[in-house]
C-alpha cells in the first residue's frame, strides 16, 4: 500500500502552520551569544535565559555560555549579555559598577516599547503596562520609569487602575501577548478612561501577532493542536490559548516530541502543529516525525504571512568582529 493510500484509508493529517519558530530577534540574540564565544571565546556569561527556551539554553551552555541569574553572578571584568527580553536602566549601571564588558542582546521591538515608555513618562503621562507580572520584559519596561508605570494584568485588573489625570494616560503592552485579549483589556480601560491613549505602532511584536494568525486559520478544523515551545514562554504559552479559543478540541504546549502523550492522538484525524518564536525549526521536525511514526504522514502548510524581517547584531559586538577581522589581514 502507498503513504498515499494508507493515509486516505486513516485518514490522518498534520495542519503544519507558518509562520512559526524563531522571529527575527530571537534569531538575532542566539547568533549574539554563539559570535561572542567564537570571538571572545568560552566562557560569556548570559544575564537570566536568552530566550525562553530549554533546547536553545542547553544548547548554548553545551558551548560555553553561562547563564546566570544578575550581574553580582558575573566575574569582575567578564563580557555579560542581556537577554532579549530586555533589562531596566539600573542593570546596565550594576553592570558598569562590574567593570563588566555589556553585550545588549535586547529585542528591538522591546527596545521600541522602552523608547514608548521614556518618552511619555519625560512628557509626564500616566503610563498602564498590559503584561503578566513577573515577566522579565515587563520588568525592564518598567524599570525606565517606576514612577509614571502601572502594571495591568489582563482584562480582570482594568477596574483597579487610578490614575492622576484621565486625560494623561497611555497604555503600553508587553510583545508576546495575545492580540485579542490585550484589545478586551484596552476596550475595559476606555470605558473607564475614555481618552486613554495608544502607542504610535502596535507594541504586540509582528511574529506574536502573525503566529497568532495562522492558528486561527488551522484550529477550527484541528482535533489537537500541539505548540512546540517551553512553559516559561509567554508566546509559545498564548499559542495554545489561541487555538482553544479558536475552536481546537484540545491543546498541548511540548518542549520536545518525546513529551507528546498518544493518548492525545486518540480518536484525531488533524493535528495542528505550530511553535512558539523562540523555537528552532529543528523541534518542529522531530514532532512531524514523531507522528509520521503514529501515521499522521500527510502534512499541509498553512501559510498566512512570509516573514523577511532581520536585525543587525547589536553594535558593540559588530565593532569588535570588525576590528578582529582587521586585525588578522
Amino acid at each position: 500500500m502507498t503513504e498515499a493510500e494508507t493515509t486516505s484509508r486513516t485518514g490522518k493529517r498534520v495542519l503544519l502552520a507558518k509562520p512559526r519558530g524563531y522571529c527575527a530577534g530571537v534569531d538575532r540574540a542566539v547568533q549574539t551569544v554563539e559570535e561572542a564565544l567564537k570571538l571572545y571565546g568560552a566562557p560569556i556569561y548570559v544575564r537570566k535565559q536568552i530566550v525562553h527556551n530549554k533546547h536553545v539554553v542547553r544548547t548554548l551552555e553545551a558551548q560555553g555560555a553561562i547563564f546566570v541569574e544578575e550581574n553580582e553572578e558575573v566575574p569582575e571584568g567578564a563580557t555579560v549579555i542581556f537577554s532579549a527580553h530586555g533589562v531596566a536602566p539600573e542593570v546596565y549601571e550594576q553592570a558598569k559598577e562590574r567593570s563588566l564588558k555589556a553585550i545588549d542582546a535586547t529585542c528591538p521591538l522591546v527596545t521600541k516599547v522602552h523608547q514608548e515608555a521614556k518618552r511619555f513618562a519625560a512628557e509626564d503621562y500616566d503610563i498602564l503596562l498590559i503584561g503578566h507580572e513577573g515577566h522579565e520584559e515587563v520588568i525592564g519596561t518598567a524599570g525606565e520609569a517606576p514612577e509614571h508605570i502601572q502594571l495591568v494584568d489582563g482584562p480582570e485588573d482594568a477596574d483597579r487602575i487610578t490614575v492622576r489625570d484621565p486625560n494623561k494616560v497611555v497604555w503600553l503592552s508587553q510583545t508576546t501577548l495575545s492580540v485579542d485579549e490585550t484589545m478586551e483589556t484596552v476596550a475595559r480601560l476606555k470605558k473607564r478612561l475614555p481618552m486613554l491613549k495608544s502607542p504610535p505602532s502596535d507594541d504586540i511584536c509582528y511574529a506574536t501577532s502573525n503566529r497568532q494568525h495562522v492558528v486561527k486559520e488551522i484550529a477550527a478544523e484541528c482535533d489537537v493542536v500541539i505548540v512546540v515551545g517551553s512553559r516559561n514562554s509567554s508566546n509559545s504559552v498564548r499559542l495554545v490559548e489561541v487555538a482553544l479559543d479558536a475552536g481546537a478540541r484540545a491543546g498541548h504546549l511540548v518542549d520536545f516530541a518525546h513529551e507528546i502523550d498518544d493518548a492525545w492522538l486518540v480518536g484525531a484525524e488533524t493535528v495542528g502543529l505550530t511553535s512558539g518564536a523562540s523555537v528552532p525549526d529543528e523541534l518542529v521536525q522531530e514532532v512531524l516525525t514523531h507522528l509520521a511514526e503514529r501515521g499522521y504522514a500527510d502534512v499541509e502548510e498553512v501559510v498566512t504571512a512570509n516573514e523577511r524581517l532581520t536585525f543587525s547584531l547589536p553594535q558593540e559586538l559588530k565593532r569588535d568582529m570588525k576590528a578582529a577581522a582587521a586585525a588578522r589581514d
